[in-house]
């Protein structure tokens, strides 16, 4: 998974914030079925789209937007116990999942003689997965051979060889994705990871939550290496944990500064990525990954030289988070014994694949990964995990199957409707800006030209020719599909751009940018309520799934996005003037979001430059789905309902769309993490820039989130 992150991190700009809940350890594989489940939070959207009665009319919705549209619905829906998080996301999230189970119900059902390749391997997947009897009663005895090897490979040469197997955890390595700088090809991204808590400031801080957490990691380094068969645990534990908190302090980079894409594209040949450190063998590393033969490799934790520094003008404070990168992660590696890295391998493996070994390693991850990391209380049921793990393994011909059932042609003619508005404001948008010169408009315009929409799912779903899946070998089911991966992404260097490739299933809820294809990405998932609805009122679709477009347009235009042109090449299209005034907007933004802090009595708060994008694209997204809502009603007001008028539903629909609460803890690791702010701001953040907002809902300077005119952030 490092592999393909280090590749396609820096091109892909998502909705929002997913994250995998651990599971519930079943004590047999018989059938589950989603309604044995624990009841989970539902939502009425009433006649139109939203269920007015949410509304609570005891709040000033100029004090605090969310919680007027929101609380009620809060205070009535506690969280799961399975959940970190629960809002809008999970609730299609989940009735993607029950989706997804029915057709595998459906499935597992039939004669395996009736079943097809495509069938067969599905259920394989699932019941491979599911049968936790099967797999405690194997133990450990499916991963040993992958142990022994970690274990034989006794010098570093032996172990950079391992490192670069398909399946086998890394600190360092590669991945093949579309090169920023010349999108017409494949090129080898290459960097550094190695730490296992959630960031490099996890080590650094020494808060009392912080050392807790430190301490349990330790304790759970301890649980796995003694699984892994090491004598003294502790103190091999002790020894792995020494050398990650090296890596947080040598050689991670802050994840705010980490988003510069100038700074990280650094296209190095070979020999100049060998030349790094020449006594570390990166050369059996890459030839192990199959990387030999390309002449390009892009690293992206690269330290700037002092002229790179000048040409980028990166001030004193942004050099002092910028680690030592991949030359400081090579010379780490050398001067750490290699039991240590052996043992850190170990680990990674057993840690990475504990969801299909037996129960007591897979309870242990979760404990720490999900409850002491997270504060979830509880495991999610096994058969939701089986669904992940087919998807996982064979998603896009689940996905195929999901699209066939679930996903209405004519939701897509509405798309296309509706992205043809949001493309219209965009243009008027750029055209009409007064702090854009003509040159840099033009540019503009171009990209937005190019813009390409996907929608619902690709014709042309993968097929994973000669991926074989066993229903007894859970673990050599991912291996196998690492290895597939790894060589399907091989066989792109050196060949054409494939841009009917998908970076999500059908079935996903979620939605993306990419900027090296300068396209926008909806999936067949999301496209239903409250985002979207082919019956619901269109200030509801404009205000929620309206916006999602425009967040995805804004993408495109953002602090990072913008940096790229309409080919998806990274370079400098604007003027400098121009480039100044809108950084000048953005930072204005870094302002206002590092201004909400909701825990510890305001000490901890939203990294206002670590969200920056996102914030630029929630404020620019909704600026534009209104402007498109107008066009759409062609210069005619629109009805009232239930007492609201247009602008009022189209606010309100925003606000529902990021109907969430989180766990404390989650929280916790989410402002430090997470690119995204909580949904809290993700609604009152925006609509305060928004003029159209203060008039529907006769928002005054005596509200709480008033902001004067000239503090009103506007970018598109």
């Amino acid at each position: 998974m490092m592999k393909q992150f280090l590749a396609l991190g820096a091109s892909l700009s998502v909705l929002a914030f997913t994250a995998p809940a651990a599971a519930e350890q079943a004590a047999t594989p018989a059938a589950v079925t989603p309604a044995a489940s624990a009841k989970l939070p539902t939502m009425e959207f009433g006649k139109w789209g939203f269920d007015p009665a949410a509304i609570d009319q005891t709040i000033d919705p100029g004090d605090d937007f969310f919680a007027y549209a929101n609380k009620k619905w809060l205070a009535a829906n506690p969280l799961p116990a399975e959940f970190s998080r629960f809002g809008s996301f999970n609730l299609l999230a989940e009735k993607s999942t029950a989706d997804v189970k029915s057709l595998v119900d459906e499935l597992v059902t039939k004669d395996p003689a009736t079943l097809s390749r495509d069938e067969a391997r599905i259920v394989a997947a699932y019941k491979g997965f599911y049968d936790t009897a099967a797999i405690d009663a194997a133990g450990l005895a499916p991963a040993k051979p992958y142990l022994d090897k970690i274990k034989g490979a006794q010098t570093l040469a032996s172990l950079a060889t391992l490192w670069g197997e398909p399946g086998i955890p890394s600190p360092i390595g590669g991945g093949v994705s579309v090169d920023a700088k010349e999108p017409t090809r494949y090129s080898v991204y290459f960097g550094s990871g190695g730490l296992g808590l959630p960031d490099r400031d996890s080590y650094l801080k020494q808060t009392p939550r912080d050392l807790e957490i430190q301490a349990k990691y330790r304790e759970y380094l301890a649980f796995l290496l003694g699984q892994a068969g090491y004598a003294d645990p502790a103190g091999m534990a002790a020894k792995v944990y020494a050398f990650e908190d090296q890596v947080a302090r040598t050689v991670s980079w802050d994840r705010a500064t980490r988003r510069n894409r100038d700074l990280t594209y650094n296209a190095l040949t070979p020999a100049q990525l060998a030349a790094l450190d020449p006594a570390f063998p990166v050369m059996a590393l890459i030839k192990a990954e199959g990387y030999d033969k390309t002449d390009r490799f892009i690293v992206g934790d690269l330290p700037p030289t002092d002229a790179r520094v000048a040409e980028l003008k990166l001030d004193a404070a942004t050099r002092a988070k910028i680690g030592g990168g991949t030359p400081a992660m090579l010379r780490l590696l050398r001067e750490t014994p290699v039991e240590v890295l052996q043992a850190w391998t170990a680990k990674s493996f057993l840690e990475g694949n504990a969801a299909v070994l037996p129960t007591a390693l897979d309870k242990a991850v979760f404990d720490f990964r999900g409850t002491t990391l997270n504060g979830t209380p509880q495991q999610r049921p096994r058969w939701k995990r089986a669904i992940d793990e087919a998807e996982g393994l064979i998603g896009e011909r689940v996905g195929a199957a999901y699209a066939a059932r679930f996903f209405p042609p004519e939701n897509k003619a509405a798309m296309d409707k509706l992205i043809g508005n949001l493309r219209k404001a965009m243009a008027m948008s750029i055209q009409e800006n007064t702090w854009m010169s003509a040159a840099t408009k033009k540019e503009a315009m171009a990209k937005l030209e190019a813009f390409d929409p996907k929608i619902g799912y690709r014709d042309n779903l993968e097929t994973y020719e000669g991926l074989e899946i066993n229903a007894a070998s859970p673990l050599a089911n991912r291996m196998a599909a690492a290895r597939w991966e790894h060589n399907y992404r091989l066989n792109q260097l050196g060949g054409p751009i494939d841009r009917t490739e998908w970076g999500m299933l059908p079935q996903t809820v979620n939605a993306y940018y990419n900027s090296t294809k300068n396209e926008i990405v909806f999936p067949a998932g999301i496209l239903q309520q409250p985002f979207f609805g082919l019956t619901a009122d269109p200030a509801v679709n404009y205000g929620a799934i309206g916006a999602v477009i425009g967040h995805e347009m804004g993408h495109g235009f953002d602090d990072q996005g913008s940096k790229s042109d309409g080919t998806g090449m990274l370079r400098n299209w604007w003027t400098d003037a121009d480039r100044a005034a809108f950084d000048k907007k953005g930072d204005m933004l870094v302002a206002q979001y590092n201004a909400f802090c909701p825990l510890d009595d305001g000490k901890t708060c939203v990294n206002g430059r670590l969200s920056l994008g996102e914030n630029i694209g929630d404020v620019g997204g909704l600026n534009l789905a209104y402007r498109a809502y107008k066009l759409s009603l062609g210069g005619k007001p629109d009805k009232v309902i239930d007492g609201l008028t247009g602008d009022q539903r189209f606010f309100l629909a925003w606000a529902q769309i990021w109907r969430a609460q989180t766990r404390e803890a989650a929280l916790r690791q989410r402002l430090i993490t997470g690119p995204h702010s909580p949904e809290e701001y993700r609604v009152n953040g925006v609509v305060r820039q928004m003029d159209a907002w203060y008039k529907a809902f006769n928002v005054t300077p005596d509200d709480a989130l008033y902001l004067p005119k000239d503090q009103r952030v506007v970018i598109w």
